[in-house]
């Protein structure tokens, strides 16, 4: 059996439909249900719908094959797994915003952050020699600056209408962000008779 581990909600839901095109059963993934463990009518394949966050962790621990999940927890984690294809779909990007008059601060040696994705703006902000005060926050990022809590925010951008709503813009757009099919170094060996041939597929179908 291929174990895969899956972001709740609409992420599950793409990725199901990706694996339909190739080749697995992935419909009980599209039942009204509070499982969290789905087997496929075949038993080939096992779905665990967990939270995006935890997706890389059940597959460096083996207990996923292999799992979809965004290219922003996969950044911040820093997990020990095989990222294998960009799979395109939920595409967004990660940058620093803020108010307008924010952007000639950029390298200011005082600002404060506030971001959900702490490690990665660490790094981000080490690799250009910048120290920088980081508060950590895990939703409404982009009130901390109407409220004055930091200057500028580190966060997701999709479609920048909540940035807009309060008078933030895009100030510096970092990473591109999409989800991403992530493997587990020892399944990868052991089962690839099964995964690699399901690797190429899921390949072709995105570059279609």
């Amino acid at each position: 059996m291929i174990t895969i581990a899956l972001a709740k909600g609409r992420l599950a839901s793409e990725s199901a439909e990706l694996f339909e095109k190739c080749g697995v059963d992935a419909s009980v993934v599209f039942e009204d249900t509070r499982k969290l463990v789905l087997t496929s009518a075949d038993g080939k394949y096992s779905f665990f719908l967990v939270k995006p966050s935890d997706v890389p962790t059940y597959v460096e621990y083996g207990i996923a094959d292999i799992g979809i999940v965004g290219k922003d927890t996969l950044l911040e984690q820093d997990k020990d797994l095989y990222e294998m294809l960009d799979l395109k779909f939920e595409a967004c990007k990660l940058c620093l915003a803020g108010f307008p008059q924010r952007k000639s601060q950029l390298t200011h040696p005082h600002l404060r952050v506030a971001t959900k994705y702490v490690n990665t703006a660490k790094r981000l902000f080490a690799s250009r020699g910048e120290e920088i005060e980081i508060i950590k926050l895990n939703g409404s990022i982009e009130l901390a600056p109407v409220t004055g809590l930091a200057d500028m925010i580190f966060d997701i951008v999709q479609t920048g209408s909540t940035l807009k709503a309060n008078g933030l813009v895009v100030l510096e757009e970092i990473f591109n962000v999409s989800a991403r099919l992530v493997v587990n170094k020892v399944s990868l060996k052991t089962k690839a008779d099964v995964l690699l041939p399901l690797i190429e597929k899921m390949r072709k179908e995105i570059e279609e």
